[in-house]
């Protein structure tokens, strides 16, 4: 029996229906989901589908560390890492340095949360609704680990404390967590904003800041010395491939929701 359609909050992404699915492989899944989400709740299921996500996305992060380690091995992967640093050597000074250490602090482990807190309260009030917590926890959730898994089967030595700006960073450098964590957090708020911004000049410009905002964050980490240039690439790639799995989640909940699946379960 085929089931009911309707619209689904946050269903279009400017003219993209983001329930209408092109391939043959989406269209099979979207199906599944949906009768899942017909018997277990979308909300739930969009719950159980992020955590799978996440261990998708730390096992490919372990998949990602393995090629690096194999390439690097024959010094291709690495050929840019001194040269880069060289050169950003040269663009140092004082003044520069304080703002571009400011500018990196933002992205840090005090003011990410607080950034991605702030969307998270005002978008909870405006929508009224659990979804963008669950995508932004689960998001950030997924890039700790990622983070934390490239670093402890890499291992990779930091670029020399004389050629980096204080305060000084310890931890192994592949992949950069700055990065990583901004390419994720902050390209879900953006994805969420873009929801619910009808006007092209609009969602334009949110991609234009959010984007120049996530390479800034990678470039500064290289400019302080706190990262060689590929862990911050890496930290871009596994970035955006961990979003693209959190707004695919997020789509197979619309397309539940629209097929008539309720947000949770009725009870019996």
């Amino acid at each position: 029996m085929q089931s009911e359609h309707h619209e689904a909050p946050d269903q279009h992404l400017g003219d993209v229906d983001l329930t209408t699915w092109r391939t043959r492989a989406g269209s099979a899944a979207a199906d599944q989901w949906a009768s899942l989400g017909h018997r277990w709740g979308a909300l739930p299921l969009l719950v159980v589908t992020l955590a799978i996500g996440i261990g998708v996305a730390v096992a490919g992060t372990w998949a990602a560390s393995e090629v690096y380690d194999a390439v690097r091995e024959h010094d291709d992967v690495a050929v840019l890492d001194r040269p880069v640093l060289d050169w950003m050597l040269t663009l140092r000074s004082p003044t520069v340095d304080t703002l571009v250490t400011w500018w990196t602090d933002i992205a840090g482990t005090i003011g990410m949360p607080i950034v991605a807190l702030g969307f998270l309260v005002g978008f909870t009030i405006q929508r009224r609704a659990w979804t963008p917590l669950v995508l932004l926890v689960a998001a950030s959730g997924g890039s700790l680990l990622m983070t934390i898994a490239g670093k402890d089967l890499i291992g990779r030595a930091r670029p020399p404390l004389a050629d980096a700006v204080p305060p000084y960073e310890h931890s192994p450098s592949f992949p950069s967590g700055h990065t990583l964590n901004a390419t994720v957090i902050v390209g879900t708020i953006v994805y969420l904003l873009l929801l619910r911004q009808s006007r092209l000049v609009t969602r334009v410009w949110t991609i234009i800041v959010g984007t120049a905002f996530v390479v800034s964050v990678g470039i500064s980490r290289v400019f302080l010395g706190h990262h060689w240039l590929t862990d911050v690439l890496a930290a871009w790639a596994l970035g955006l491939a961990w979003l693209a799995l959190v707004i695919t989640a997020h789509r197979l909940y619309l397309t539940a929701l629209r097929r008539g699946a309720r947000p949770v379960r009725s009870p019996r």
